[in-house]
């Protein structure tokens, strides 16, 4: 998709246009990947609700992706998103159960990725004044509570399955590496040294560094280690090992 470049509604520069094109990027491979764990969900038999939620949500992230287009288009954009179709797929690990893959794409993508992407939202959408950029934050914060609650409704019922003992000891077993990935995305070392973030990037609804590793750090007092606790999963020692790996 491209478009003639128009005048933005407000003072733009690269950093915001990239940025927002990376948005587009991962609101569609979302989608892509949120249809895929749909389907094995209804291979594992999964409830209706579940399936439901899952399908909606495949269709939020293509909204969210068309939002962010508009953004990024409105900020002066004149080209369309790199979609790698590697990177369109789940891989399945043939050689483990199917409600394995279900569980490590649940907790990494929703449980992690979809419970810090609520205040990480709700930071980006504070100091965005430009309309076009805050109906997209708007309506992405919005759906985000819900997938949140989609990733934890997930975990708890792969934990009463049969299977639950043996989804409770991967859980243990990857969790380090799923944190892992989520500070090393949210909150590298470096960041703490990126404090500030130009008036023209905030206005379009982006945040400094440093403020990403601090909402990472708030989310695992806030959300993460009472969530895991709540379902029996101490995630105290993999948060540690997370934390000293970066």
């Amino acid at each position: 998709m491209t478009a003639t470049r128009k005048k933005p509604p407000a003072e733009s520069n690269d950093h915001v246009r990239r940025q927002w094109l990376l948005r587009v990027e991962a609101e569609y491979r979302s989608a892509v990947l949120t249809q895929e764990l749909t389907l094995w969900l209804m291979q594992a038999g999964a409830s209706p609700d579940l399936l439901r939620d899952g399908l909606r949500i495949a269709e939020d992230e293509l909204v969210h992706a068309e939002l962010s287009m508009e953004t990024y288009l409105a900020a002066g954009g004149d080209r369309g998103p790199t979609l790698a179709r590697e990177t369109l797929t789940l891989p399945r690990r043939l050689a483990d159960p199917l409600e394995h893959d279900i569980l490590r794409v649940g907790v990494d993508a929703f449980c992690l990725g979809e419970t810090v992407a609520v205040p990480l939202f709700k930071n980006l959408r504070d100091g965005c004044t430009v309309p076009v950029a805050r109906r997209a934050l708007d309506r992405i914060l919005r759906d985000e509570v819900r997938h949140r609650a989609f990733g934890w409704t997930l975990l708890a019922w792969l934990l009463e399955t049969p299977s639950g003992d043996g989804l409770r000891a991967l859980v243990d077993r990857e969790l380090p590496g799923w944190f892992g990935r989520i500070r090393r995305c949210y909150a590298p070392a470096y960041a703490g040294r990126l404090d500030t973030v130009s008036d023209v990037d905030r206005v379009w609804g982006l945040m400094a560094p440093a403020r990403y590793a601090a909402v990472v750090e708030r989310t695992w007092e806030r959300d993460w280690r009472p969530r895991f606790a709540r379902l029996g999963i101490t995630a105290d020692a993999a948060w540690e090992s997370a934390r000293a790996a970066v």
